[in-house]
């Protein structure tokens, strides 16, 4: 959950949400080498006179022509790791639909029969306390932890995105595709996302609200609600 006047990343809750978080702090350092250079060699030049063999010299243009190309490198094989690794969905223990409509997501377990429920944001009259505004939802989609979750997305209307920033994933909803993705939870927990995709006047009223809990919890849950 992001706190007021809170600079970084939220907590990493999933395996692929903290390598987002080391590569943004890998791309952080290079950025702030490369700035600290430039600002170096911006200082050098306006204090001292450089000499013609220093401006042509053809070591100065090989150093300026190589090194961008290894820093590209250093960024680029992480890079396409973490993409390999979002993308790749390999077994997945539960598979998950979410569709969105204006403005609200229905969700599908699809393991299970007749196991399907709408969840809409609590309104701010409604809601009780210590419960989050604007992002508290009437039922949460709940999964166990520490199980590969794979989330089949569409839409029923228009464009939407079901996001959920501490897991790391962000998958538009498009009418008539699926599109698809995958997490997994390293504890238990509560945690909030919202559409982040501009699909009407009531855009910011449609959070996602994922319960992370064991998998006994999840079983007990998921026979409570099938029975129902």
């Amino acid at each position: 959950m992001a706190n007021h006047s809170q600079l970084g990343f939220q907590d990493a809750s999933s395996p692929i949400m903290e390598e987002l978080v080391e590569f943004h702090d890998h791309a952080l350092i290079v950025a702030l080498a490369i700035c600290s250079l430039v600002l170096y060699l911006l200082a050098h030049m306006l204090m001292e006179k450089l000499s013609s063999n220093a401006v042509d010299a053809q070591e100065v243009e090989l150093i300026w022509t190589i090194l961008p190309a290894i820093v590209l490198v250093l960024l680029a094989l992480p890079s396409l790791q973490i993409l390999y690794m979002m993308d790749e969905i390999d077994e997945p223990d539960l598979t998950l639909k979410a569709i969105g409509h204006q403005w609200y997501w229905s969700y599908e377990y699809t393991d299970f029969k007749d196991l399907s429920f709408d969840s809409y944001m609590i309104p701010t009259t409604d809601l009780p306390n210590g419960h989050f505004r604007l992002l508290e939802v009437d039922h949460r989609v709940v999964v166990p932890m520490e199980s590969p979750i794979r989330v089949i997305i569409t839409a029923g209307d228009v464009l939407h995105s079901w996001a959920v920033p501490t897991l790391g994933v962000k998958t538009d909803a498009i009418p008539g595709r699926l599109n698809q993705t995958s997490f997994i939870t390293t504890r238990p927990g509560i945690f909030y996302g919202q559409c982040s995709e501009i699909c009407g006047a009531n855009h910011s009223y449609m959070p996602i609200v994922v319960e992370s809990t064991p998998l006994p919890y999840f079983e007990a849950w998921s026979s409570l609600l099938s029975s129902s």
